[in-house]
């Protein structure tokens, strides 16, 4: 039942975000605040309410996309930024941005209680929260003890035409999982070549790659599809929403994703920006999205009385595996390319040999 509510409620949000954006002015004499993100609108919206609590003189507007639309949109907009903030998707996105000089340095009252990992060169992102990736599944119609448990139990026939990927081309997410594969096969073979040919063999097991996270997530529930590589925040979401999903971290290791927060170079809002970064990773903003929409923050000194038990079980249960991330963010657009060109649809031809 709540689904198409939900549909209908991003569709809306969306909508109300574009008319927002192309007014750009403050409502009621606030100063607006443009967020580009893709983190949801069940995110967004629980964070501009409590923001703007703290802060009623800032009006804080955003617009959900995929973190590679994020990225496209600011990088078209570079002459004359509509945006203030980047908010979410993996560092090898925002390191992209960082080349075409599409973020400012700033540095949050937050940044000595993160790092060194995921921040970037010269104060121009920080990382807010840890998004691991996961093998989910539809629980109703796969027994937990018959889901795969690593990556390469994808592959197994009886997985073939029940896998749903979200379209890696507009994913963050999907680009970072495409990226460890790609990487692993590097490493034993010295090559990008086996990569892509468990690519090809992941591509010959999928029955449709999903053009957005909601659908993905609601495809799986109506077992228009059986099994998904994606990330845990969105499993979570959607299982306490009533869906029938399951999870596993891949046992060789999961990807980590560090998701990062930047101001836009060129922000027209710049100081109101730098407000919300400065608390978008104080413990209030950080326990706010670990409790409503499942974040894993970045930070590890909260307050441990205080986080909640999800938490805890994710850091036991998940063991994470190792990602180059400066050769994911050099070499990544290039592997996508081949990707995209080369290897989507191309499985179940090569499987039919």
């Amino acid at each position: 039942m709540f689904a198409p509510r939900r549909r209908n409620r991003r569709r809306r949000a969306a909508l109300a975000a574009f008319a927002l954006l192309a007014g750009c002015s403050g409502g009621g004499g606030r100063t607006p605040v443009v967020i580009y993100s893709p983190h949801g609108p069940d995110q967004l919206g629980a964070l501009e309410k409590a923001f703007e609590a703290l802060h009623p003189g800032i009006d804080v507007r955003w617009l959900d996309m995929g973190s590679q639309e994020v990225f496209d949109r600011l990088r078209s907009e570079r002459a004359n930024p509509q945006a203030d903030i980047w908010f979410g998707g993996p560092t090898t996105i925002f390191d992209r941005g960082v080349g075409d000089s599409l973020l400012a340095p700033y540095r949050p009252a937050w940044a000595g209680r993160v790092g060194p990992r995921g921040v970037g060169p010269g104060d121009l992102y920080w990382p807010v929260y840890r998004t691991p990736a996961v093998i989910a599944f539809n629980a109703q119609a796969v027994p937990r003890d018959s889901a795969p448990k690593d990556w390469d139990d994808v592959l197994e026939p009886k997985w073939r035409d029940q896998v749903l990927i979200r379209d890696p081309m507009a994913s963050g997410t999907m680009r970072a999982i495409w990226g460890h594969i790609i990487y692993r096969g590097i490493k034993a073979t010295g090559d990008t070549a086996a990569g892509m040919a468990w690519l090809r063999k992941l591509d010959g097991q999928t029955r449709a790659y999903v053009l957005s996270p909601l659908l993905l997530t609601e495809k799986l529930g109506r077992q228009e599809g059986l099994v998904t590589l994606w990330d845990l925040p969105d499993v979570l979401i959607d299982r306490q929403r009533g869906l029938p999903l399951d999870y596993v971290f891949p046992s060789s290791g999961t990807v980590v994703i560090d998701d990062a927060i930047g101001l836009v170079r060129g922000a027209k809002h710049p100081k109101e920006a730098q407000t919300f970064i400065d608390w978008a990773a104080t413990d209030e903003a950080l326990l706010l999205a670990a409790r409503v929409v499942f974040r894993l923050p970045a930070r590890r000194d909260l307050p441990p009385d205080s986080i909640p038990p999800w938490i805890a079980e994710v850091e036991q249960a998940m063991k994470e595996t190792e990602v180059d991330w400066a050769l994911l963010a050099r070499e990544g657009p290039g592997w996508m390319a081949y990707w995209d060109q080369r290897v989507r649809n191309t499985g179940k031809k090569a499987g039919a040999r």
